[in-house]
């Protein structure tokens, strides 16, 4: 999308007039494009390393394809803030590692593709709370004593990837190098404007 043309006016032929409504030049569209694909890599990576054990995070003995369990490890680990005991009860199961898994190749391909951003960042934003959650930047300490290891109690990167997703839904992201422009105009979408 391009700026709002100039208008000329007796008073100041090189004035702005932005018309109503928000509106982004070229260049911004184009940064929240690169952020968009730049986030959706982050949820895409963390499923394929995770399923294929590519070495990353995620040793290949341990893969999900390999019997692994995508949230044994991080769920069963956590041991600060009000939902502990939660987080324990469903490490490793069945539902939780589906459910982890589907909402981050889901949210990961709707960012690159740039379609269905606003699922994506309801179903992103839950995944980041609930790991912010998990890891609790609000305790100082474990619950047996320890440093939590929390550098910051008010904003970590859980918080900043949930504000991104709202953001790119927002503006429309996936209109710019993505195929949310044409994913809007289907007719299913049109009826569910949810879907955009």
């Amino acid at each position: 999308m391009s700026a709002v043309p100039v208008h000329h006016t007796p008073a100041n032929h090189l004035e702005r007039v932005e018309a109503p409504g928000a509106m982004l030049t070229r260049t911004a569209a184009k940064g929240l494009a690169v952020l968009r694909v730049a986030t959706g890599t982050v949820f895409l990576w963390a499923f394929l390393d995770k399923t294929f054990g590519l070495g990353y995070s995620t040793p290949s003995a341990k893969a999900w394809i390999h019997g692994g369990s995508p949230t044994k490890g991080f769920l069963s680990s956590v041991d600060v803030g009000p939902l502990q005991s939660a987080f324990h009860a469903m490490a490793g199961t069945w539902w939780a590692n589906w459910l982890f898994m589907l909402g981050m190749l889901g949210v990961g391909v709707a960012l690159i593709a740039g379609a269905g951003l606003r699922i994506a960042a309801a179903s992103g934003a839950l995944i980041m709370g609930l790991m912010w959650f998990a890891e609790f930047p609000i305790a100082q300490h474990t619950a047996t004593g320890a440093a939590s290891g929390s550098t910051n109690p008010l904003t970590d990167y859980h918080l900043i990837y949930a504000v991104v997703l709202v953001v790119l839904a927002a503006a429309y992201a996936g209109h710019t190098w993505g195929v949310g422009r044409k994913w809007a105009k289907l007719p299913f979408v049109q009826r569910h404007r949810w879907l955009i």
